[in-house]
């Protein structure tokens, strides 16, 4: 699989045994063209979160992983970790400052980013997921629509070249689940979104992966998979009661 100047993600080869004997990557194939909004699907047990930690180094296995034409390697982890952005599925895990702004403020402040140039990246960031006007409060007097949206915020203030989502959907009321679609949706960034919501998962990206036993066994259109029943049998994978994918618009492609 070469490697071409437009994808923000190649993976080739990937395979990841955990210390217990658990192959949790089998040869995995990867790539994502900078840009693209793909979902990640597949039982528990697939694989997906083990994919995830190789893209920034925390796991390292056999094979290899490319953001953005740098290798995933230790002599890169510090420039990978700007690169590779992760919104963690409870947002508690990344908002510890006494407020919003020092929240935001804290990646860029420690790249060197101080003054004007640190409030404009903060600013910035905030605009990008409508929080602007709860800058300077507690995170914890927040709801958790609204700290999920913080915690993404400090994501983007990384600017980074992948945006990763964890369960995005989760523990959101009906509200909270639409605005956090819509703002996801205008973000030109590439990103990958690991979810178990599979109308959010039409909805917000265009391509869908399905993971089983550490393999990558279905790729293409959210919709044509699905609507592919041996596959989504095969895995595990169960639409909602009276949920069609063919009653909804199919998320549109980003601009490039």
């Amino acid at each position: 699989m070469p490697e071409s100047a437009h994808d923000s993600l190649v993976v080739v080869d990937l395979s990841y045994q955990y210390p217990d004997g658990n192959e949790a990557l089998r040869g995995v194939n990867l790539r994502i063209p900078r840009g693209e909004r793909v979902a990640v699907l597949g039982p528990n047990g697939a694989g997906k979160t083990t994919l995830v930690l190789h893209l920034n180094g925390i796991l390292t296995g056999v094979g290899s992983v490319h953001v953005a034409g740098t290798l995933v390697a230790p002599s890169n982890f510090a420039e990978i970790r700007r690169r590779v952005g992760v919104v963690f599925q409870d947002p508690d895990d990344q908002l510890f400052m006494p407020t919003v702004r020092e929240d935001v403020a804290f990646g860029p402040a420690n790249l060197g980013l101080k003054g004007d140039e640190l409030d404009q990246r903060v600013d910035w960031a905030l605009d990008q997921v409508d929080m602007r006007e709860f800058v300077n409060r507690a995170p914890h007097h927040l709801s958790f629509g609204q700290r999920r949206r913080v915690a993404l915020a400090t994501v983007l203030s990384m600017e980074p070249e992948i945006l990763v989502l964890d369960e995005p959907s989760s523990n959101l009321d009906p509200a909270s689940r639409r605005e956090l679609a819509e703002i996801v949706q205008r973000l030109d960034i590439t990103l990958l979104m690991v979810t178990h919501d599979l109308p959010y998962a039409l909805q917000i990206c265009p391509r869908a992966v399905v993971m089983s036993r550490g393999q990558i066994v279905g790729d293409g259109p959210t919709r044509e998979v699905l609507l592919d029943e041996p596959l989504m049998s095969a895995n595990r994978l169960e639409l909602p009661y009276g949920f069609d994918p063919r009653s909804v618009p199919a998320a549109g492609t980003i601009k490039q």
